[in-house]
């Protein structure tokens, strides 16, 4: 159980991964990414995730670089993009991702999307990257079942982490027990489905009881599911608000009450449509 902002998980090959990130989705480069990520590591947490299409990825770097934390204590994901794809391509982009991030290696690299006819290459590419051991781990995000089972078909290393759209309108049950049976580290993008679930009143009554915010009673409940979660804001009282959840605990009724707000509703693309 993640008790603590730096508390960290075990993936499948001995990583240890934080429990809680940052997120920088549609963040913009330059000041604002940059200070973000600044006040996130000044708050105690230890782990970024941006991706090549984020576009923010030299903001987050430099702001890395010149943060007082070690390298070696932040954790730092990146994703390979839709038109990236493919084995050549991947190298290339992967190292676009290092010159931007001012690193020499990434604690985990993803498959952005699963781009059809093209990803298991793309993996190849990953698994190449990661036996070079410029990455510490490598995974996948937006993946579904069956996407995984294909991937994993033929594939050398399996996937460390599958990152996808989580939160308690999208519980995603089915893929969550597959990815633990499989050894598979579920993380929640959108965790607070772009704030929809803000004025849910079974999530504000929860919260009530705690002194907390509906979305502090969503990322503890992310947590107490052991879902590695990724809330992304700008703010610096958000960011410091949004780590404010390791002073309480989730009763076994209030766990059921959240997972039984599920309508399989997402605010993002579902991949299996995605173009």
């Amino acid at each position: 159980m993640i008790t603590h902002l730096q508390d960290t998980i075990t993936l499948n090959n001995g990583v240890r991964m934080p429990g809680f990130g940052l997120g920088v989705y549609k963040v913009e480069d330059g000041d604002v990414v940059y200070q973000a990520v600044n006040t996130a590591l000044e708050t105690g947490y230890r782990s970024i995730d941006t991706a090549s299409y984020y576009f923010n990825e030299k903001g987050v770097g430099q702001a890395v670089k010149d943060s007082r934390v070690p390298r070696d204590d932040i954790f730092i994901t990146s994703k390979v993009w839709n038109d990236q794809q493919g084995y050549e391509n991947t190298l290339k982009a992967f190292e676009e991702s290092l010159e931007n991030l001012q690193t020499d290696y990434l604690d985990l690299y993803l498959i952005h999307w699963p781009v059809k006819g093209m990803y298991k290459e793309t993996w190849r590419a990953l698994e190449k990257l990661y036996k070079d051991e410029r990455v510490k781990a490598i995974g996948v995000s937006n993946f579904h079942i069956h996407h995984l089972q294909h991937l994993m078909d033929g594939c050398e290393v399996k996937p460390a982490v599958d990152q996808v759209e989580y939160h308690p309108h999208l519980t995603q049950e089915e893929l969550h027990a597959f990815c633990r049976r499989e050894g598979i580290q579920l993380e929640a993008w959108s965790p607070l489905k772009r704030g929809q679930l803000l004025d849910e009143p079974v999530l504000e009554e929860i919260g009530e009881k705690y002194n907390k915010t509906a979305a502090q009673v969503i990322l503890r409940w992310d947590v107490q599911n052991k879902v590695i979660t990724i809330p992304k804001t700008i703010t610096d009282k958000r960011i410091e608000e949004n780590a404010d959840i390791f002073d309480f605990s989730l009763t076994e009724d209030e766990m059921k009450q959240i997972q039984g707000l599920n309508k399989n509703d997402r605010a993002g693309t579902n991949p299996e449509s995605f173009d």
